[in-house]
């Protein structure tokens, strides 16, 4: 006959396996763990770029930051992984990552690149001030901006609707006098992790490259909370205006 289980031991197994996940997670977010998974995507996006071939149509990138630097560069989240590569080497940046754990992998990504972070969500301003330590990320970005920093912005509020501008990118604009650049980047050969919120794109080797940038949106100091409505709205269709011409340069698709 079958052993029965003795009371408790199913609990007993529960904790156990609890123990287990913790510690797992633990040792993935581990500073050796991160800094040899940063380094491991950092090589696999520069091989990816180096494989892509620039698409005619695109916008002259490097000419465009290098005349409205320091400017704040916004774009999706799910598009932000060749966002390193459309950065004058010359030109400081810093970029505005979340404040989770699951960022660290992304911030051991980035500063490879010679991007420096600010932890924070930019996104939600009086929201989030308290838990995601938004007010104090748009301080710092504000100064970085006076230090002639430019800065690398995601326009869309982590886990809210995407592709639609977050309050965060419009006051950054507002505290610091300095323009927002609608960008986009995109590659023909891709995969999109549809199950993902913001449909996450992997870029793929052996493709085209396609980096689309609009009109710089200027915010006035004196903008009022309709003007701010506004831009948030002109921000958001700037930067899927960008998005729908790079797929279209890239292969004619519907974002």
């Amino acid at each position: 006959m079958d052993e029965i289980a003795a009371p408790g031991e199913g609990k007993a197994r529960k904790r156990l396996k609890v123990r287990l996940q913790r510690r797992s997670k633990a040792w993935m977010r581990s500073g050796a763990v991160l800094r040899l998974g940063g380094r491991l995507i950092h090589d696999a996006l520069r091989f990816v770029h180096a494989t892509q071939k620039p698409l005619p149509g695109s916008s002259d990138h490097r000419a465009i930051l290098a005349a409205h630097h320091p400017a704040i560069v916004g774009l999706w989240h799910g598009q932000h992984l060749l966002a390193p590569f459309f950065r004058p080497r010359e030109l400081p940046y810093v970029a505005l990552l979340s404040r989770n754990a699951d960022a660290e992998l992304n911030a051991a990504v980035v500063e490879r690149f010679g991007i420096e972070t600010v932890r924070g969500s930019g996104g939600r301003v009086r929201e989030a001030a308290h838990e995601k330590g938004g007010a104090k990320a748009l301080i710092a970005l504000k100064r970085k901006l006076a230090q002639g920093f430019g800065v690398c912005m995601i326009a869309d509020v982590p886990k809210g609707t995407p592709r639609e501008a977050g309050l965060g990118i419009v006051t950054l604009a507002k505290l610091s006098g300095r323009p927002i650049i609608p960008s986009a980047a995109v590659t023909s050969r891709r995969r999109v992790l549809e199950r993902s919120w913001d449909r996450t794109t992997l870029p793929l080797p052996f493709g085209r490259i396609a980096v689309v940038m609009g009109e710089p949106i200027h915010v006035p100091a004196g903008a009022d909370e309709a003007e701010m409505k506004r831009l948030r709205e002109a921000v958001t269709h700037a930067i899927e205006a960008a998005n729908r011409r790079a797929l279209q340069l890239v292969d004619g698709g519907a974002p």
